[in-house]
């Protein structure tokens, strides 16, 4: 293959960078400040409520929450936005903090013999059990039944290895919270690398023009398959990003790298650019797509 990009900057939006690689403001004090809807939650429409108006604006997530908050989104805009999978994530995320303060709650409890246990809301514990149509979930929140139904005259001693359960559960919670924001975080890159592998989905031909090797000319078909991991990319190829009418990919194969600098032409028919390769190569690219997209 060939390939390569001379202006990968061209792509890289350094703000975004760098808040990509960063996690959210320490989430205590946003469980602390609404642990009170946190605990009276009963279903999914008021985890997203929640999320929607309070949670993700305060987590970074202004974008994913305007979504889910967004009335009437044709259906083929949400399929492709993955609205469904988003509003899942959400209430998973909602469920984690939840989890993470009834258990944060009845570890402090259980670790004080002159404390009340504080025991979770039965419909809250109902409704993380099944958060989501989450099975991971259905243990946690056993655990939180059967530590929330210590009796209140447990010896201290006995009593703080249920404390200690209790904060494993919290920390397994907070986790889970983390691993969450961080599927919301990245969700604008998912569709762009969808919409990015069905714009470039089909088959082409493309003309190679090596400077390097005596203005050699190679020419090839490649096939790019529709997004999904039933679809496997070519060979070799390891990084696609198409933005607007700019391609860039990335090739690696036996220690060597080459990469693309594109664009499309003829309304999407054409892809016209230059690649250069970690053995020096370097010329243009001319593609012509010769069949559209076959799933």
């Amino acid at each position: 293959m060939a390939g390569v990009f001379i202006g990968l900057l061209l792509f890289v939006d350094s703000g975004h960078a760098a808040e990509s690689i960063s996690g959210p403001a320490d989430l205590h004090p946003l469980v602390h400040a609404h642990s009170e809807t946190l605990g009276a939650l009963s279903d999914n429409a008021m985890a997203v409520s929640l999320f929607t108006t309070k949670v993700g604006p305060a987590l970074g997530l202004q974008d994913v929450a305007s979504t889910l908050a967004a009335k009437n989104i044709p259906t083929k805009i949400a399929k492709e936005l993955g609205v469904q999978e988003l509003t899942a994530s959400a209430q998973r995320l909602i469920a984690s903090l939840a989890a993470w303060q009834a258990a944060d709650r009845l570890a402090q409890s259980l670790g004080d013999s002159a404390t009340p246990i504080a025991a979770p809301p039965a419909t809250l514990v109902t409704w993380i059990q099944t958060a989501a149509s989450e099975p991971s979930f259905a243990p946690m929140a056993k655990e939180l039944t059967q530590l929330a139904e210590a009796k209140p005259d447990t010896a201290v001693a006995d009593r703080l290895p249920l404390a200690l359960s209790a904060g494993r559960l919290a920390l397994n919670a907070q986790q889970r919270a983390l691993a969450e924001w961080w599927q919301l975080k990245t969700w604008k890159d998912r569709v762009r690398t969808v919409r990015g592998r069905n714009k470039l989905c089909g088959t082409w031909q493309w003309i190679i023009h090596n400077h390097q090797q005596h203005h050699q000319e190679q020419k090839l078909a490649l096939l790019f398959p529709p997004p999904g991991t039933e679809y496997p990319l070519p060979p070799g190829l390891v990084e696609t990003v198409v933005l607007g009418e700019n391609v860039y990919l990335r090739w690696e194969s036996n220690g060597q790298v080459q990469e693309d600098s594109l664009q499309f032409t003829k309304e999407g028919k054409g892809l016209e650019g230059s690649f250069v390769n970690s053995q020096g190569g370097w010329g243009s690219i001319s593609g012509k797509r010769t069949s559209d997209c076959k799933p």
